[in-house]
């Protein structure tokens, strides 16, 4: 240490990195020094800061050239930075990184980028810019995978500035040639949409959403109703504007959709009023397919739907149809529910609790499948507890009321144990299980009072007082073990229940059983069971004086300084008062305590009617599984009140003679696509409708896909009425694709007629349906086989007028064989539904 001064540190200087200044050389290392002669060399990076934290050595890793030239390595980094991003880390350091490594052609690690720019974006908006240039330029790649994940990240960084980025490449996404482009740009929509309202409505996006309904690809279709619903929820509709061309054309394209889609279609159908019964029913036979799905959602849907149709067509007769709708689905309920998870079980039967509700009875015949297996878990066990006492009757009540009662004794679940004897109660109380069910019932709970449980014996008890309620009669099977039972239950509840029915029933011992109480009335702690004491004192009272003077006396002197409930305060202190006031016993006193009320069908407490009612117009929603209207779990902001459409033919303005000429058919009542966008005020103030134009007639047209149609001629003037005139095929009539395209484009698709002609069996193949349909002289324009159906292009002729009748027709390989005519009609006048008619009889008659 000599040599130098005191107190002055003499370790040689920290070695930088050859990195930190390339201009000055590193000093070469002293003797003795780590890295000298005679020691063995320690790599730079031991004296580096690289090792400060993970993140750094991510970004170390992804400047690293190698991993560029290793697109594998350069996955496993990048799902690094993910999952630590998915953990809560900020990896926000590694923006600039991060956007050097989506220059590539691995969809895999594009995808993963996009997701990282979209999670930093709103957080960190200044540098979400710096990647606008590339995304817009991924959104025109030749790969359309590509295409669509780059402009979902451009319309997912959610940032307001980047509005103006947005607005054109989701233009062009709409007309891209690949449907997931389409699809992709349709939610941009609606994320513009929550960006920006005002740019929003300037792009016009929601007239050309309701173009976007006649896209061939039903993906798009899907997301553009969901979108259109979310857009137009706080419009007077409640959703997206629906009539009866926009009905036709979804419901004709139903087999198209996937399981996901088919839910959106099918919350369209409780909104449309059918144009009469017979279109109503159409709706539900072109629906009933959907039933045979594994689905759950697409199944709930259609029974909502079909529930909905009972209610707009069923008239008087409303409540036979839900039977017979509630007949239908059924067997698709139970089976899913028997094999769904116990998350969509638990669902599922709450909805049948509903439908139950509305069609007492109609699930009698499935009891059994209402029983509990041992491993499911406890919600759906509850459920079923709570659905078994709405199924018995005469002939299921005793099998019910058998398995509840073992259930009493699970120890592993108490509150099941509970419910059980509640359901037991409840079908007695209910009256439907026949006669001599009551008594049978009340018995057991007798036994059960003694069988020294005390959750048992509580509820028992409980039960016993609703029993009673119901049933005067019973009161003499419960008298003899009550006062024994009040010496063992110690549950609150079940000894307030027991205090009840000793007021109620007839037994010898009642006050010397109450006396004791009365005298440890400090003690009781329960107020329900106070007051259940007072009253079943006064009730003994009027009965037996003598014995009870005394100890009602002390009762209401401790009832009346009670200050621990003011309901008891104040009954004792009426109590007190009326018998003081001297007034009659039999006609003022006794009536105000004895509850000798006959109780023809339900407990008031029990008759929620009005909820019930509410719950059904909620069908298929939270409601039914919460059991309570949407407005109390709903802020009113986010509450979505839906409109019944179209208001233009509404079943209650059909006349006789309008009801009559259109049985059978769907009215032709010429309709255009709605025009959401025209304001309230101005749409109130247009003058009557005019015939529909050329150009209206041609945006509907397409609705089935036919392209752009052959300009229509000018509408002509409403022909005058013609008297009836019965159908006569022509024979050789021959037409070409185009004459055929141009003629079915010439006719609205709001004036085409559909109808169901069920078939013995389904046909093996179309040679068979069109030589069977050549001998009625309607011809084949074109056929095919689909992998779900059997497809047709037919037409014929009126030998009489010269009218062409084209008819698109499907049939389903799988389910009900049934044949679904859409048939369109030039020239053919007022009788052209008497056609249609006669068409479809002939075809039923060679088919079958």
């Amino acid at each position: 240490m000599s040599g130098f001064p005191a107190g002055v540190h003499t370790a040689q200087p920290v070695q930088f990195p050859p990195h930190a200044n390339p201009s000055i050389p590193p000093p070469a290392p002293a003797p003795g020094h780590p890295g000298g002669p005679g020691t063995a060399p320690v790599p730079d990076s031991y004296f580096t800061e690289s090792k400060k934290g993970e993140v750094n050595e991510l970004r170390n890793l992804l400047r690293n050239f190698a991993t560029e030239r290793d697109p594998q390595r350069k996955r496993d980094i990048i799902k690094k930075v993910i999952a630590y991003m998915t953990l809560g880390i900020d990896v926000s350091r590694l923006f600039t990184e991060m956007m050097l490594a989506i220059e590539t052609r691995d969809l895999v690690i594009k995808k993963m980028v996009y997701l990282y720019l979209c999670n930093y974006a709103y957080s960190h908006p200044e540098l979400a810019q710096m990647c606008t240039n590339t995304l817009q330029k991924d959104c025109g790649n030749e790969d359309p995978m590509v295409r669509g994940l780059a402009l979902r990240a451009l319309c997912g960084l959610n940032l307001p500035q980047m509005v103006e980025y947005i607005s054109e490449p989701l233009r062009k996404a709409l007309t891209d040639h690949h449907a997931y482009v389409r699809k992709t740009g349709v939610m941009g929509i609606l994320k513009l949409f929550h960006l920006d309202h005002e740019a929003f409505e300037q792009c016009n996006f929601v007239d050309i959403l309701y173009d976007m309904l006649r896209d061939v690809d039903s993906s798009v279709v899907a997301n553009a109703i969901m979108v259109l619903n979310e857009v137009m929820a706080k419009t007077e509709n409640g959703g997206m504007a629906i009539n009866r061309a926009i009905m036709l054309h979804l419901l004709n394209r139903i087999h198209e959709f996937s399981e996901f889609d088919l839910v959106q279609v099918m919350e369209l159908v409780p909104r449309y009023i059918p144009a009469n019964a017979d279109e109503g029913f159409q709706i539900m036979n072109l629906l009933d397919p959907v039933l045979r799905t594994s689905s759950a959602a697409a199944v709930m849907a259609t029974i909502r739907a079909f529930l909905s149709m009972a209610d707009q067509i069923g008239g008087d007769d409303g409540d036979d149809m839900k039977r017979q709708v509630v007949s239908r689905v059924k067997a698709p309920l139970i089976t899913l529910i028997a094999s769904g998870s116990s998350e969509l079980q638990f669902v599922l039967l709450k909805q049948v609790e509903s439908l139950i509700d509305v069609c007492p009875g109609s699930f009698d015949d499935e009891y059994r499948q209402f029983y509990i297996r041992y491993n499911e878990p406890t919600h759906v066990k509850y459920v079923k507890v709570d659905i078994l006492p709405y199924l018995a009757n005469p002939d299921t009540a005793p099998d019910i009321v058998s398995e509840l009662a073992e259930l009493v004794y699970d120890n592993s679940t108490p509150k099941l144990s509970r419910l059980a004897l509640r359901s037991i109660a409840k079908i007695a109380c209910r009256d439907t299980g026949g006669p001599g069910c009551a008594e049978a019932i009340a018995q057991r709970m007798i036994e059960w009072l003694d069988c020294g449980v005390d959750r048992v014996q509580s509820e028992a008890a409980a039960a016993l007082t609703l029993m009673i309620r119901k049933h005067q009669d019973l009161k003499a099977f419960c008298a003899p073990s009550l006062v024994r039972t009040l010496k063992y239950v110690q549950e609150s509840k079940g000894k307030a229940a027991i205090v009840f029915l000793l007021g109620e029933c007839d037994v010898q011992d009642a006050p010397y059983a109450l006396e004791k109480m009365i005298d440890n009335y400090d003690t009781i702690k329960d107020v329900s069971v106070k007051l259940h004491l007072l009253n079943a004192t006064m009730k003994l009272f009027f009965r037996r004086p003598p014995e009870v003077q005394r100890m009602l006396g002390r009762l209401l002197l401790k009832a009346t300084d009670d200050v621990s409930s003011q309901d008891l305060h104040d009954r004792a202190l009426l109590y007190y008062r009326l018998l003081k006031s001297g007034a009659d016993p039999n006609t003022i006193m006794k009536p105000v305590v004895e509850t000798n009320v006959h109780i023809s069908r339900v407990f008031t407490e029990d008759d929620n009617a009005v909820l019930r009612s509410e719950l059904m117009d909620e069908f298929n929603t939270l409601a039914s599984v919460y059991g309570k209207a949407s407005f109390n779990f709903i802020r009113p902001e986010f509450q979505v009140k839906y409109k019944k459409q179209p208001p233009e033919h509404p079943l209650q303005e059909l006349g006789a003679s309008a009801a009559a000429e259109s049985a059978g058919h769907v009215p032709m009542a010429p309709q255009e696509l709605p025009q959401p966008m025209v304001p309230t005020s101005e749409a109130a103030a247009a003058p009557a409708p005019v015939q529909p134009t050329a150009a209206a007639d041609s945006m509907v047209a397409d609705l089935l896909g036919f392209g752009d149609p052959a300009p229509a001629a000018p509408a002509p003037p409403p022909p005058a009425p013609a008297p009836a005139a019965g159908l006569a095929l022509a024979d050789a009539v021959t037409m070409t694709g185009e004459e055929y395209q141009a003629k079915w484009g010439s006719v609205a698709d709001s004036d085409a007629i559909v109808s169901a002609v069920p078939l013995s069996s389904v046909p093996p193949s179309t040679d068979v349906v069109e030589a069977a349909l050549a001998s009625i002289r309607v011809f084949t324009m074109a056929s095919g086989e689909l992998p779900a159906e059997f497809k047709f292009f037919l037409y014929c002729q009126d030998a009489s007028d010269g009218s062409m009748l084209m008819v698109q027709s499907n049939i389903q390989k799988a389910g009900e064989p049934l044949m679904i005519l859409t048939v369109k009609m030039t020239g053919g006048g007022p009788n052209a539904q008497q056609k249609v008619d006669q068409l479809t009889q002939f075809v039923q008659d060679a088919l079958n």
